[in-house]
């Protein structure tokens, strides 16, 4: 089975692929000030669900974001854990209340109040990662700098975006051809030896690999100043495409999205929604 790239554009016949790269970037904005100014609960179940249908109309499968949905993971493990030891009575002093759950050791109790907190921040996370992730699993490099270029973005800036995306799976692939031809000198990369030697064994990977990858910048650095890029200060985007009615459709959905979550946080004062009252 052929390797999938981490953070790369996967091509698939979704209604997602079909809307502009424009489009998908400003709702991805839209969508992530909603999810950061929120603590309702409601809410964010409300963008949860709609994040899950977004998802599954743009027929990206689990299995090729797996990787980077891992690494979310661990980060939000991480962030919550975090969070947790320098402020385990933040939840207590947001929603003017305590619920003692279990007593552990000086300050820190787990309390109900914290609990809930912590369960609004994660799912604030959980809303943005998978849109995050689909914005790139769906947005064409070349598009993806057409559409940074059309809000305003320097073209340099979304070029140079545009080219670390592409180049992503180009490096995965090298990697993992220098990692079978070290293999096949011998070297052993495999769990069965130890933390130290598979640290000193990787090196006979990087090594060679940060080799090519710049004797690949400057390659293309070469090419593009042949070219004269960065000559003027605007250029034309052979893949920007125009706007079409399900991009304006879209759009809308986005900006309803954020009005009604301003409308229902705020509606009482408070950025919190507190059933505890």
């Amino acid at each position: 089975m052929a390797k999938v790239a981490i953070l790369s554009y996967i091509k698939r016949d979704s209604l997602v692929h079909e809307l502009t790269g424009t489009t998908k970037l400003v709702f991805f904005i839209v969508w992530s000030v909603a999810s950061m100014i929120t603590y309702d609960t409601r809410v964010l179940i409300g963008m949860l669900f709609l994040s899950a249908v977004i998802f599954y109309t743009s027929r990206v499968r689990v299995r090729d974001i797996s990787v980077v949905l891992g690494l979310a993971g661990i980060f939000l493990l991480m962030n919550n854990l975090f969070v947790y030891l320098f402020s385990p009575e933040y939840g207590v002093e947001i929603y003017q209340s305590r619920t003692v759950l279990l007593t552990i050791a000086g300050p820190y109790t787990i309390t109900l109040q914290q609990l809930f907190y912590q369960l609004n921040m994660t799912m604030k996370v959980i809303c943005v990662v998978p849109v995050a992730l689909l914005f790139i699993a769906c947005t064409d490099p070349s598009e993806f700098a057409a559409s940074l270029a059309s809000i305003g973005v320097s073209y340099r800036i979304g070029y140079s975006v545009s080219l670390a995306l592409r180049y992503i799976p180009d490096v995965q692939r090298e990697y993992h051809n220098i990692s079978q031809a070290q293999q096949a000198r011998g070297i052993d990369l495999s769990g069965k030896d130890k933390l130290f030697t598979r640290l000193k064994n990787s090196v006979a990977i990087l090594l060679p690999l940060i080799l090519s990858s710049l004797n690949r910048i400057e390659t293309v650095s070469n090419a593009m100043e042949l070219r004269g890029f960065g000559k003027n200060k605007k250029r034309t985007w052979y893949s920007l495409r125009k706007m079409q009615r399900n991009d304006w459709m879209v759009l809308i959905l986005a900006l309803a999205v954020l009005v009604i979550d301003l409308l229902v946080t705020f509606r009482d004062g408070s950025r919190f929604y507190n059933p505890f009252l």
